[in-house]
């Protein structure tokens, strides 16, 4: 089993979900972030004053799957969320050394 967690632009969600819900991934676990990388913020004018904003709003992504459904979901998460513009995010894969579904105490693969 694989944690995959992909850092998104916000409004590249649905179209993420779709892709994912394509190849067969039935959960995910979605946070609202901030952050920022190379894109390393920008800044604005408010009433007057410039000033910077340092961490920008983006989407986390979590998704627990069993090993073969990892390259698929990786493909979809990538190609859903490309822009080819700075700021489009990451994608982090970890291993994962067990899953307990707390209702049914299925372990393993039957878990996720």
């Amino acid at each position: 089993m694989k944690k995959i967690e992909a850092i998104i632009k916000p409004f590249k969600l649905e179209e993420v979900k779709e892709a994912l819900a394509g190849v067969g991934v039935e959960g995910m676990t979605i946070s609202e972030v901030k952050g920022f990388g190379r894109q390393k913020g920008h800044t604005e004018i408010y009433r007057g004053s410039e000033y910077t904003v340092d961490f920008l709003p983006k989407i986390k992504i979590e998704v627990v799957l069993a090993d073969a459904q990892v390259e698929p979901a990786i493909r979809a998460i990538v190609s859903a969320a490309k822009t080819g513009k700075i700021g489009d995010g990451k994608v982090f894969i970890s291993p994962i050394e067990n899953a307990i579904r707390i209702r049914t105490d299925e372990t393993g693969d039957q878990a996720v």
